[in-house]
């Protein structure tokens, strides 16, 4: 019988199993992401999404030398009704990246654990959607910031769409007029806000800035799962389905763009973001002043 819970949790649940088991000790290196990938034999985004499961549990920490090791000291999870609260997260978070977040509720999540749907309710004291999607922010792993605005901003939106990327159906669920106010999303918003600092911006400008760059990334992504449910539908990616339709409609396509012109969703955000941060420079560059 197959298991149906996601590969990455897998992972997750030995390497807890592992720490529980004292065969590693609170500050010993865990495996590092192409150990994963050799030892269960899954792709790098799998290996990824594993380790920032784990960081984000708070089992494993970041340090400047060894990278990541066993945390020295766990933090104390918040229960729910005898449930570890992180662990429902978890699992709720496996569900929507297995099947959608249609595939995801209450009940969906009660059954994989267990235990009756009332019981988690009752103790959950955020919507799930929500608790899963500030989890996905909480797996960002962020590094030291570049100098200048543009390029922190550059590398903040990548961070965004890196985590679209591992959890598709996040976009919708990230208000840019009504945020969350939760840890993870939080986390974001200070590291991309600090692209930012220092520059003479009045605080509504400021906070556009922030919220335009947010703004396009999710608007961006919001196209992310219909793709990649129509390249499972066609066996081809975006690039291979137009060069494919370029030999039935090749005139029709030629009134909009050249023949052999192609975009994706990777580059079309890459191409967009540079013109963005292009035109931001006319807000965040002082104008000359022409006597």
């Amino acid at each position: 019988m197959t298991d149906p819970q996601p590969p990455y949790l897998r992972i997750v649940a030995d390497v807890e199993r592992r720490i529980a088991d004292g065969e590693l000790r609170p500050g010993d290196p865990v495996p590092t992401t192409r150990t994963i990938m050799r030892e269960w034999g899954v792709a790098m985004a799998t290996a990824t999404k594993a380790l920032a499961a784990l960081k984000q549990a708070g089992a494993i920490e970041s340090t400047s030398r060894v990278g990541a090791v066993v945390a020295r000291r766990r933090l104390p999870s918040r229960s729910a009704g005898g449930l570890d609260r992180d662990h429902v997260v978890r699992v709720a978070l496996g569900i929507a990246d297995a099947d959608g977040l249609a595939a995801l509720s209450l009940r969906a999540v009660a059954a994989r654990l267990g235990v009756a749907t009332m019981t988690l309710q009752r103790h959950l004291d955020t919507d799930l959607t929500q608790l899963i999607a500030d989890a996905a922010f909480a797996g960002i792993d962020y590094p030291q910031p570049p100098p200048g605005w543009r390029a922190h901003l550059r590398v903040a939106a990548r961070l965004q769409w890196a985590t679209y990327l591992r959890h598709p159906w996040l976009p919708p669920l990230v208000s840019i007029t009504r945020p969350a106010t939760l840890p993870g999303l939080l986390a974001y918003g200070r590291w991309t806000s600090r692209a930012l600092d220092g520059l003479d911006l009045d605080p509504g400008t400021r906070l556009h800035v922030y919220a335009t760059v947010v703004n396009y990334v999710r608007g961006t992504a919001v196209n992310i799962e219909s793709e990649a449910r129509a390249e499972l539908d066609t066996g081809m990616t975006s690039r291979q389905w137009g060069a494919a339709r370029l030999a039935v409609d090749g005139p029709l396509i030629a009134q909009v763009a050249q023949p052999g012109a192609a975009l994706d969703l990777e580059s079309l955000f890459a191409f967009g973001l540079e013109r963005l941060l292009d035109g931001l420079t006319t807000v965040v560059t002082p104008r000359k002043i022409h006597r």
